[in-house]
C-alpha cells in the first residue's frame, strides 16, 4: 500500500516565552529565559523555588465562558494552541471534511489543578459538592476531546499518554494516521498544565526539580552544575496533512514529519536505561522510517532535561546512532528556556523543530558554561546559529522508560 506524505501546514503554542508562535520563537532566538519564581504554589514551602509558568493567558480569547469553567487550564491551553494552529493553516473544518479531521493530543498528567481543587472540596464539604464535572476535566484525553467539540473534528480523537514523551508519541501516532490514510489532517502535539501543589510535592519529594533559585539559570541542560529540571507548562499543537491535501487545498508547507520511533527501557520507573540504549534505539528506528542516513541530520533538539542522567546517557545516545559524525552535529536543549513541559514538551519542541527547518537557524542551549567531560557533544551553547537546517531530529523521553523520536524535514 502506498503511503501518503505528511506535511506540516499549520503551529501552534502557549508556552512561558509567549503565548503564540512568533512571541515564543522570537524569546528563543534572543535565548530568553521564560523561568521565574514560581507563583501557582506557595514557594516558601518547596525546596525548588521557580517554574516556567504561562503568563498573561485569558482563555476567554479562544472559548466561550462558560466552557472555560469545563475546562481544567491543561485543556484550555490545548484548545487555544490548537484554534491558532487550525487558523495558521487556513484549514476550514465543515460537514464536507469533519469526517476526515482527527485529533491526538497527549498530556502526561492531565487535570492536576481540577484534582486538587475537588480532593479539597471532597475533604472540607462532603461528597456532595463535588463538581459533576470533575472527571471529565481531569482526564487526560479531554484535551483532545474538548479540541473535537469545538473545531467540529469527527475523524480518529485519540490521546497519548506516555508521561514526558506523551506530546511526541502523539504527533507520531497522528503521523501514521495520516500515512496511512485514516485521515486527511490531523491536529497534534501535547499539553500539560501540572504546576499545582501535587505536582510540585511529587517532583519535589523526587529530587527531580532544581534547586537554583537564580531563575534565569536553573534550567541548564548538558551544563556540569545541572541540579534538575524545572517545570513548565504549555501546549504544541501542529496540523499534520497529506501533501495531496495541502497541493490541492494551496496550502503553506512548514515542512514534513518523515520519520517516527518509539521503544521502551524495561528498565526503571524513573532513571533512563545505560547508556541511554532505549533512546539510541528510538532514534535509530526513526531515521530508518524517515530513509534518512544519520550523517544527514543537522540537527537535534534534545530532550535535554538538565538532569544528571538524563543528559549525560542522552549524550551517550546520539554517540551510538551517530558514530564520528555526532562530533559535527548541532545540538540543542530549548528546555533551557521554556523549562520542561512534561507531557507538552514533545509539542512545543515539535514546533520549534519546524520553526528551524523554516528560518535556517539551531536554537541555543542557555547557561552552558561550565563543560561536562560526560556531555563533551556541540550543544550550541548560549547564542542562537545561523546554519542550513534540512533534517531535524526531536527526542521526548519518558518515565516509565518512554524513548520518542520523530524526524522532520524540509520540504522539497
Amino acid at each position: 500500500m502506498e503511503k501518503n506524505r505528511v506535511v506540516v501546514t499549520g503551529l501552534g503554542a502557549i508556552t512561558p516565552l509567549g503565548n503564540n508562535v512568533e512571541t515564543m520563537w522570537e524569546n528563543i532566538l534572543a535565548g530568553k529565559s521564560g523561568i521565574d519564581f514560581v507563583t501557582k504554589v506557595n514557594k516558601d514551602d518547596y525546596p525548588a523555588k521557580v517554574a516556567a509558568e504561562v503568563k498573561d493567558f485569558e482563555p476567554t480569547e479562544y472559548m466561550d465562558k462558560k466552557d472555560v469553567r469545563k475546562m481544567d487550564p491543561f485543556t484550555q491551553y490545548a484548545v487555544a494552541a490548537a484554534k491558532m494552529a487550525v487558523e495558521d493553516a487556513k484549514l476550514t473544518i465543515d460537514d464536507s471534511n469533519a469526517h476526515r479531521v482527527g485529533v491526538w493530543i497527549g498530556s502526561g498528567i492531565g487535570g492536576m489543578k481540577t484534582w486538587e481543587d475537588q480532593h479539597t472540596k471532597l475533604l472540607e464539604k462532603g461528597p456532595k459538592r463535588v463538581s459533576p464535572f470533575f472527571v471529565p476535566m481531569m482526564i487526560p484525553d479531554m484535551a483532545a476531546g474538548q479540541v473535537s467539540i469545538q473545531l467540529g473534528a469527527k475523524g480518529i480523537n485519540s490521546c497519548s499518554v506516555t508521561a514526558c514523551a506523551s506530546g511526541a508519541n502523539s504527533i507520531g501516532d497522528a503521523f501514521k494516521a495520516v500515512q496511512r490514510g485514516d485521515v486527511d489532517y490531523i491536529i497534534a502535539g501535547g499539553t500539560e498544565a501540572p504546576i499545582s501543589d501535587m505536582a510540585f510535592a511529587g517532583f519535589s519529594s523526587a529530587k527531580a526539580l532544581s534547586t537554583n533559585e537564580d531563575p534565569s539559570t536553573a534550567s541548564r541542560p548538558f551544563d556540569k552544575n545541572r541540579d534538575g529540571f524545572v517545570m513548565g507548562e504549555g501546549a504544541g499543537i501542529l496540523i499534520l496533512e497529506s501533501l495531496d491535501s495541502a497541493l490541492e487545498r494551496g496550502a503553506k508547507i512548514y515542512g514534513e514529519i518523515v520519520g517516527y520511533g518509539a521503544t521502551g527501557d524495561a528498565y526503571h520507573i524513573t532513571a533512563p536505561a545505560e547508556n541511554g540504549e532505549g533512546a539510541a534505539r528510538a532514534m535509530q528506528l526513526a531515521l530508518k522510517d524517515a530513509g534518512i542516513a544519520p550523517e544527514d541530520v543537522d540537527y537535534v533538539n534534545a530532550h535535554g532535561t538538565s538532569t544528571n542522567l538524563n543528559d549525560k546517557y542522552e549524550t551517550a545516545a546520539i554517540k551510538a546512532v551517530f558514530g564520528d559524525y555526532a562530533n559535527k552535529l548541532a545540538i540543542s536543549s530549548t528546555k533551557s528556556m521554556t523549562g520542561h513541559l512534561l507531557g507538552a514538551a514533545g509539542g512545543v519542541e515539535a514546533v520549534i523543530s519546524i520553526k528551524s527547518i523554516k528560518d535556517s537557524i539551531v536554537p541555543a542551549t542557555i547557561n552552558l558554561e561550565t563543560p561536562d567531560p560526560d556531555c563533551d557533544l556541540d550543544y550550541v551553547p548560549n547564542e542562537a546559529r545561523q546554519q542550513n537546517v534540512d533534517v531535524v531530529v526531536s527526542n521526548s523521553l519518558g518515565f516509565g522508560g518512554h524513548n520518542v523520536a520523530l524526524v522532520f524535514k524540509k520540504y522539497n
